[in-house]
């Protein structure tokens, strides 16, 4: 067990049980204020880390880093300078806040000015500079639903579905961080029984779905296997890839999503890594058919991360419509990355790939309001008398996520993102 794990750990910061960031988590962002411009942070109970500062004070000494690491706009640096590295830091920071702490930190209440910010006056930025960006589609309950939806159940999932993680080629450029207003599209939209026409998406739909950042990159040519998979994987992310249902359905064939997608994803802007979340491992689904060799994997690849979706309205009445769990994907995050690389596809620092969208077995744990209203047929009823059965302009969207182990949290906090019209 890493010792930043620990579950008896305990820090001098007052952290309540209920919040996402115990002094287990330590994960990573990028924040600013009115004050300063943009630092690397971590989070510790209701409080923003200024990393920049506590690496000016002196607290890194002995970790070899650039003198500007955490004063970046990006965490990119920061990540690449390797697992070995990034890992003494999440140490460090684990050392300075532990209750019998041998740093200053605790009793130094100038340095505590300087370093915690509370959570409530930190603007959190994107995290990562995104260079490239992939979206899989590694939900078994979420590919048969659809396909149920479209094909009937006998026809659900494609011939190639159990044979390999499938995978689009999505638009970096527009993936924001939450808090960040989502414009309803435009696109050509087709009836069954009409000729296209242009206009506003009137079927907009979230995605629940989890990403995670790529840590070091390979060469052209070079494959990554499923057993060196998380040596390439910083940690992860929660993530929407919002979807105009009826943009994508016109478009999609032959090439798959184009502007149905690319108009408006939202990751959270905390990155937990792979070690924090190392005690929330599970055993994957079984894979029947068995899987070619080169995506065989040992150990247990899945997460037990819970999953929930809120849906809220311009009014403020809220509802959770959704709470599914990472450990529902069939296809886990070594075996992505393995397939993404088999044909020698180079992937570099800040890469994000997605899950696809995250459903589980039952209602109630679909990851989408395509599967939740069954493409329209059980709309959600809301606490104020209205209906949806996709998302509606003035709505906001709240994904959360955490997971939860002999008294220790490690969360990701929340993707918020409200839906606007630019009309």
């Amino acid at each position: 067990m890493l010792a930043p794990n620990n579950p008896a750990l305990k820090s001098w910061l007052e952290i309540p049980a209920s919040s996402d960031f115990s002094i287990q988590n330590i994960p990573f962002g990028v924040f600013q204020t009115g004050a300063h411009g943009p630092r690397g942070c971590t989070a510790m109970g209701a409080y923003v880390v200024n990393l920049g500062m506590l690496h000016d004070l002196g607290y890194f000494n002995g970790i070899v880093m650039p003198p500007d690491v955490f004063k970046q706009p990006y965490l990119n640096t920061f990540i690449a300078m390797g697992k070995e590295r990034t890992r003494a830091v999440r140490q460090r920071i684990s050392d300075i806040f532990k209750a019998n702490s041998p740093y200053p930190l605790k009793d130094n209440s100038e340095h505590q000015q300087h370093v915690l910010t509370p959570m409530y006056e930190a603007e959190m930025l994107m995290p990562v500079f995104v260079r490239d960006y992939t979206d899989f589609y590694s939900s078994e309950y979420h590919a048969f639903n659809v396909g149920t939806m479209f094909r009937g159940p006998e026809n659900a999932l494609m011939p190639n579905w159990k044979h390999l993680p499938v995978g689009y080629h999505g638009r970096a450029s527009t993936i924001y961080v939450s808090g960040t207003d989502v414009h309803r599209p435009f696109g050509q939209l087709k009836a069954d029984d009409s000729d296209p026409v242009y206009g506003q998406s009137k079927l907009l739909d979230f995605e629940l779905e989890m990403g995670f950042i790529i840590g070091k990159g390979n060469e052209m040519g070079q494959q990554i296997s499923t057993a060196e998979a998380e040596d390439y994987i910083f940690g992860m992310v929660l993530f929407n890839d919002w979807s105009a249902r009826d943009i994508q359905k016109w478009e999609y064939v032959p090439l798959g999503p184009f502007l149905g997608k690319s108009f408006a994803s939202t990751a959270s802007p905390w990155i937990v890594t792979l070690d924090a979340l190392a005690p929330f491992r599970v055993a994957g689904p079984p894979q029947n058919p068995p899987v070619l060799d080169y995506l065989k994997y040992s150990g247990k690849k899945g997460f037990d991360i819970h999953l929930e979706v809120m849906l809220e309205t311009e009014q403020g009445h809220e509802k959770v419509i959704c709470q599914s769990n990472h450990k529902y994907l069939y296809w886990n995050i070594a075996q992505q990355l393995a397939h993404h690389t088999v044909n020698g596809c180079k992937v570099e620092v800040g890469d994000m790939m997605a899950s696809g969208t995250i459903s589980g077995p039952e209602e109630g744990s679909y990851g989408s309001m395509l599967e939740i209203t069954w493409r329209g047929s059980k709309p959600v009823e809301m606490p104020d008398g209205t209906s949806r059965k996709f998302i509606q302009d003035g709505d906001t969207v709240y994904m959360r996520g955490w997971a939860e182990k002999e008294g220790v949290r490690v969360g990701f906090g929340e993707v918020k993102n409200k839906v606007v019209n630019r009309s």
